[in-house]
């Protein structure tokens, strides 16, 4: 296996353009334009803006295909993957989501995300436990002139540095979980985005906090949520400090929704995650919400359920009460 390193500073520059492209685009156009459908996939609908992204994806891969031998999989592609060999089998699989977080960016709600993960090619066995080299860089608002972008290299901890787009200066930061022992008077969530099933997601999330807190104190708060509709921020929030814990269980959902005659929900995807590797050589603790290893083949179909907590005394807090409530709900079933 080659150097995973020799990707990293074509990777970071890709992402610089991606997010120099979409910021400038989403100067120049209105909300109106940039939230028009442009197509609808089996996993997720397509916006205008998104269209940016894909297109500066594709030619970035032609470009890297001179040097290097991989397999990219993206939403875009015949089948969610394209072979770039050449005259050698591909050496690596490189999962790359141009934009996560469409819908708060092409609304100017909230910053998004470019996430690209790296992981040497075992054909379909390549899965998220197999990457070695993730790279993820924030989309801000026009009204916004700082972004961040963070990458690591597995076993090397975080680097992050935080860019002005005024001035073109950058500088390196320090980004560190919680170090808090419980959620009280901090942010924890269960991630429920969207309609179908999140009275259910909320009768968890109101379980965990009462087990963990109790009731709350009169005309206080003892704990706060946030909703942020990016898998890639709500690890930056983990990463950062921000948060404590956040679950996203959508994919469990699936026998509710039947039986309420709903299709499967949109759910996260590998491509959505690829860049777990960041917070957890930042600390943060990412599992599956069993508890065992998060992992998932490196395609564009696989949905993703997944559990984050700040540090070792947050984990020990909510995941109990998190698995209790997944077996009353008979939602561990096939997965503990």
């Amino acid at each position: 296996m080659r150097d995973p390193r020799t990707l990293l500073q074509p990777l970071l520059g890709l992402q610089a353009q991606v997010r120099d492209e979409i910021v400038s685009v989403t100067e120049r156009q209105d909300i109106r334009s940039l939230a028009t459908v442009d197509r609808d996939e089996p996993g997720d609908t397509i916006y205008a803006i998104d269209v940016v992204g894909e297109a500066m994806v594709t030619r970035f891969a032609d470009a890297l295909a001179r040097e290097h031998s991989f397999v990219l999989v993206a939403e875009g592609l015949s089948g969610g993957r394209k072979a770039y060999e050449r005259d050698r089998a591909a050496e690596w699989v490189i999962i790359v989501d141009p934009i996560d977080g469409t819908r708060g960016l092409m609304y100017q709600k909230r910053s998004a995300w470019v996430l690209t993960g790296v992981a040497p090619n075992r054909g379909p066995d390549t899965s998220l436990q197999d990457i070695v080299l993730a790279v993820q860089t924030e989309i801000p608002l026009v009204k916004q002139h700082l972004s961040d972008q963070m990458w690591a290299v597995r076993g090397e901890g975080v680097q992050a540095r935080r860019h002005n787009r005024l001035t073109g200066e950058s500088h390196a930061i320090a980004l560190r979980p919680s170090t808090a022992t419980s959620i009280a008077h901090g942010y924890a969530s269960i991630a429920r985005f969207f309609p179908g099933a999140r009275d259910e997601l909320a009768a968890m999330d109101e379980a965990i906090i009462r087990g963990a807190l109790g009731a709350p104190p009169p005309g206080k708060a003892h704990c706060f949520e946030d909703q942020y509709a990016s898998t890639g921020g709500q690890l930056y929030e983990l990463l950062a400090g921000h948060d404590r814990f956040v679950a996203d269980l959508r994919p469990l959902m699936r026998p509710l929704l039947s039986g309420r005659g709903y299709p499967p929900s949109l759910t996260c995807h590998p491509y959505d995650i690829c860049t777990a590797l960041i917070a957890r050589e930042g600390g943060v603790i990412v599992t599956a919400p069993h508890g065992q290893p998060l992992d998932a083949p490196l395609n564009v179909e696989a949905e993703v359920a997944w559990a984050g907590y700040a540090n070792a005394a947050i984990q020990a807090q909510i995941e109990p009460l998190l698995q209790q409530e997944l077996r009353a709900r008979q939602l561990l079933e096939g997965h503990a």
